[in-house]
């Protein structure tokens, strides 16, 4: 795939080697390439439809059309914009959590809360702490707002050692 896109006149982003970028004469055109998926997008529907063409010919590919869901993120469109968000994927970890009853909180973090590894007991289950770190890690592409709460639970997670209600106010 690299190959062939590479010969169409794509560059590959040196930040993520799945994105592929072709500019010409003011048409931007991208592909994202994730195992067997592809995600075509562009300021120009005739370069869009040109390397869908190309694909299909090399490679035998299904257009599903505009995409509604890519990796878990919902892609919606109005005439204001295009939206991303993944509240699909929030309702499964609360529903794997059990904090579906919760109640959204003001803020994702206590202010003034020190986290530390010297106290405290040990969470009984660590790894179900790891995977919910984890998850909202992937979760910060659509809510950045919880970027620094994640990152602060992500130093703990060889040790956990956190108290549970933290978990339950990020959703």
């Amino acid at each position: 795939m690299t190959k062939f896109l590479l010969q169409q006149g794509f560059s590959q982003s040196k930040c993520d080697y799945s994105l592929f970028t072709k500019v010409s004469e003011g048409c931007y055109t991208f592909v994202l390439v994730y195992v067997d998926d592809l995600l075509v997008t562009g300021n120009d529907v005739q370069s869009i439809k040109h390397i869908k063409t190309k694909l299909h010919e090399a490679f035998t590919i299904k257009d599903l059309g505009l995409a509604r869901y890519f990796l878990g993120i919902e892609i919606a469109r109005s005439n204001i914009g295009t939206f991303l968000n993944q509240r699909k994927y929030i309702m499964d970890i609360l529903s794997n959590t059990g904090f579906t009853a919760a109640k959204p909180a003001k803020f994702s973090m206590a202010k003034g809360l020190k986290l530390s590894t010297k106290t405290r007991e040990l969470m009984p289950n660590p790894e179900v702490y790891r995977r919910i770190v984890g998850r909202s890690l992937y979760l910060t592409l659509t809510r950045p707002d919880i970027s620094y709460v994640v990152q602060h639970l992500s130093q703990f997670l060889q040790a956990p050692k956190v108290p549970h209600y933290i978990l339950r106010c990020m959703y």
